[in-house]
């Protein structure tokens, strides 16, 4: 058995700052995130149907040509009942399906006893509480999984082993589900088939399903997962301890396990036996989770938070391997925190409880995962593999002959719901452009693109606003670690205005529905940049708002750079005013984009003409 002290690390020099969301990290060069869910609490029509506004823990995965995403919700606070599960499913990733219950809550309908002599009255609600959503087996079931458990005040967590047990039902591929059975119950804490409200699988009288979960009883790495909210005493697990399990194979064939706080072990019997588990200090994470994979170009990667404070868990980001032992080359998956919205117990700021795809076939384009926002949006990001943070060619990019849904090559989107990225027919069909459509009052549509680290450079942007009188697009270009040494603005006024000594100094007003060419020309020797618009001649020099040595991306938003929430911002905070109606929507179209780097002695502000 191998001994496994430091046997898994993170040996990359560079670690996040974190009072900046984004950590200081460059991106992983293509990823697109996606809102799949946004809560509504007065508007629950808008969201999921019910108006809870603590969504969590989702999972994810992708069968038949489908994704599947599961989550599981309260009406406001963590561990405070009733609790159900939810689930949304989309074809490409982009456009979800209004979510559906999955797992019902559960009531009481009569008091139980512990065999400790403790009781729960009849009526209680049950919380939900899992660590695994899906297992496709090998007769071509999907099942989705979840945990029932109690929380008799939100300090008690229901995966202390006293909760019911794990329930499970099919998906079919008519999107139809099957009845809910328990496939374990916790028996050491005294639920017995006379005490649920469910039947065993095994009493489903579906040979195909009970074969799908005698199967899945069976797999020593998947059940794993199972063991914090189960606890029996029996010899089920093989690993008693640790949250939050999953695991790959390492390259000689045995498996690695990872768990929350940087614990990890590996198994090389497929799961019978473990070494010790160990902690890995140079992983450093809050206690959202960890996900680790082997991606499709034969590397592996791990995606969490690295800050070690667990209210605050930013930015996403992902470090990579080549033998799934040493990992390097932090960059950042999704560097987003907005406004949380909605107060509730334990609602961590951030990107939390990140999780791969955990069952089904490989889905197309690279590595998917899904996380919650603020534990009240759910989230997924489509990452390119293999990962990489630099781009070496000149960008020329227009958007024809993509659609909607498609990724954009070399892109990276952030788009909630109420304030979307994506290519849009404007001006016409076959000339397509990339639109920032806005109508959220606490979020903003973003859409950065890489180019190669320079020192002088020219960049030509075609775009158009569809209004002038409302809105903002902040046009900046920014180093390495997403400082902007040059920031333009379309502002709400109908003027173009750049970023100088701390004012906005206005550089010409725009029409709304008309189509600017604007060229920027930057020389970071002199910390200076020139700027024209259409056929201006004109050409002066301006400073650079923030010193650089080298550019290397744009970055195209609907709204001011965000500062909080920061390290020194409150767990405890009430919700914001109105966040549950859209305001009017704002749109903008970016129909090119063409960047060249220049040699770095180069005079941007005579290349104007």
């Amino acid at each position: 058995m191998k001994q496994l002290e430091n046997h898994i690390r993170y040996v990359g020099g560079v670690t996040a700052n974190t009072d900046y969301h984004h950590g200081q990290l460059r991106p992983v060069v293509g990823v697109r995130s996606r809102q799949a869910v946004r809560a509504n609490r007065t508007r629950p029509e808008l969201s999921d149907g019910t108006g809870w506004t603590y969504n969590h823990a989702p999972m994810l995965a992708y069968w038949k040509g489908q994704f599947y995403l599961e989550y599981l919700s309260c009406p406001v606070h963590e561990h405070v009942p009733p609790g159900q599960t939810l689930l949304s499913v989309s074809k490409e990733g982009w456009h979800w399906s209004p979510p559906v219950v999955l797992f019902p809550p559960y009531r009481l309908d009569e008091e139980f006893v512990y065999p400790d002599g403790e009781w729960t009255p009849e009526g209680t609600y049950s919380v939900m509480h899992q660590r695994m959503g899906f297992y496709a087996s090998s007769n071509g079931r999907l099942l989705a999984l979840a945990f029932y458990g109690f929380c008799p005040q939100p300090s008690i967590s229901p995966n202390n082993g006293r909760g019911i047990g794990r329930v499970v039902r099919e998906i079919m591929e008519d999107g139809s589900f099957g009845p809910i059975y328990f496939i374990r119950l916790n028996r050491h804490a005294g639920w017995t088939e006379q005490k649920v409200q469910y039947p065993l699988f095994t009493a489903s009288g579906d040979q195909g399903l009970i074969e799908a979960c005698e199967e899945l009883l069976a797999d020593r790495i998947a059940t794993l997962q199972w063991w914090e909210e189960d606890r029996s005493p029996d010899d089920f697990y093989a690993v008693k301890g640790g949250t939050a399990f999953n695991s790959y194979r390492l390259p000689d064939g045995s498996i690695m396990g990872l768990w929350k706080h940087s614990v990890h072990a590996i198994s090389e019997d497929e799961g019978r036996s473990w070494t010790p588990q160990s902690r890995a200090e140079s992983l450093i994470m809050a206690g959202g989770k960890v996900w680790g994979e082997r991606t499709s170009d034969g590397k592996y990667a791990l995606l969490y938070n690295p800050s070690p404070v667990g209210n605050h868990r930013w930015p996403l980001a992902a470090v990579t391997s080549d033998d799934g032992l040493n990992f390097d080359d932090m960059l950042v998956v999704n560097g987003e925190v907005p406004p949380r919205r909605f107060y509730g117990n334990h609602k961590n700021y951030g990107m939390s409880y990140t999780r791969g795809i955990e069952a089904g076939d490989a889905p197309p384009g690279g590595m998917w995962v899904t996380y919650s926002s603020n534990k009240e949006d759910i989230w997924v990001s489509e990452i390119p593999v293999p990962m990489r943070s630099t781009v070496s060619e000149p960008v020329h990019d227009t958007f024809n002959g993509l659609k909607e849904e498609d990724r954009v090559p070399d892109w990276n989107l952030y788009s909630p719901l109420w304030a979307s990225v994506s290519v849009s027919p404007v001006p016409s069909e076959t000339n397509r452009s990339l639109e920032l459509c806005d109508s959220d009052p606490y979020d903003y549509a973003k859409a950065e693109r890489v180019f190669p680290e320079c020192t002088a450079g020219e960049v030509r942007i075609r775009l158009m606003a569809k209004q002038s009188d409302r809105g903002q697009l902040y046009i900046e270009l920014c180093d390495a670690k997403g400082s902007a040494a040059i920031r333009l603005r379309l502002d709400s006024g109908g003027l173009l205005q750049m970023l100088q000594a701390g004012t906005w100094t206005t550089l010409q007003p725009y029409e709304p529905g008309n189509w600017y060419d604007i060229f920027i020309s930057f020389d970071t020797s002199s910390q200076r940049f020139a700027v024209k618009v259409n056929d201006d001649d004109t050409s002066k020099a301006y400073s650079f708002s923030m010193p650089a040595y080298t550019l290397e991306r744009i970055t195209l938003r609907t709204g001011p750079a965000r500062r909080e929430p920061n390290i020194e911002t409150p767990l405890v905070t009430g919700d914001v005013a109105h966040p549950d109606e859209p305001v009017p929507a704002v749109h903008y179209y970016i129909n090119e984009m063409h960047i060249n780097p220049l040699k770095g002695d180069a005079d941007p502000w005579q290349r104007q003409s």
